[in-house]
């Protein structure tokens, strides 16, 4: 009703929002990539790589896994022309891996064809959308990005 006042609510509740819209979005993302025969876990990878180059390590740190099972995920991608290792060019022990232009319009494929996100933001006004993307950057600052402070 215009000029109520928003009811308090409680971070219980409002995780438990967050993970509902995680596993619907989760989901749908892994949908979409067993559609291109990726395992989430290789789609996450590639999703990461549209970003620029990362070395091993730190795809491990950003995926939460293990380095031993980073290894295994890449050489899949690798197999498929997906991604491919450089070596740094600030280290030459590092390897890096890029994606591919095949890897690219893969993972871009996946992205298109979470089709029931695309339909919830698609239903999103404007304001709405500039207000989700702003919290979610407040309440999940990207990796090396600090918290995002409110203008």
């Amino acid at each position: 009703m215009p000029g109520t006042r928003p009811t308090a609510v409680s971070n219980l509740t409002l995780m438990d929002a967050i993970w509902d819209a995680l596993a619907g979005f989760y989901g749908d993302f892994t949908s979409a990539a067993a559609d291109e025969g990726l395992t989430s876990s290789q789609a996450k990878t590639l999703t990461v790589l549209r970003r620029g180059p990362a070395s091993m390590r730190s795809l491990a740190t950003t995926l939460h896994c293990d380095a031993s099972n980073v290894t295994g995920i890449i050489d899949r991608l690798e197999a498929r022309a997906l991604v491919r290792r450089e070596p740094s060019p600030t280290d030459r022990r590092v390897k890096n891996v890029v994606l591919t232009d095949q890897g690219m319009r893969t993972v871009e494929t996946v992205r298109t064809g979470m089709l029931a996100t695309h339909t919830a933001l698609d239903g999103l006004p404007d304001a709405d959308r500039v207000a989700l993307r702003d919290l979610l950057e407040r309440l999940f600052p990207a990796p090396g990005h600090g918290p995002v402070t409110p203008a």
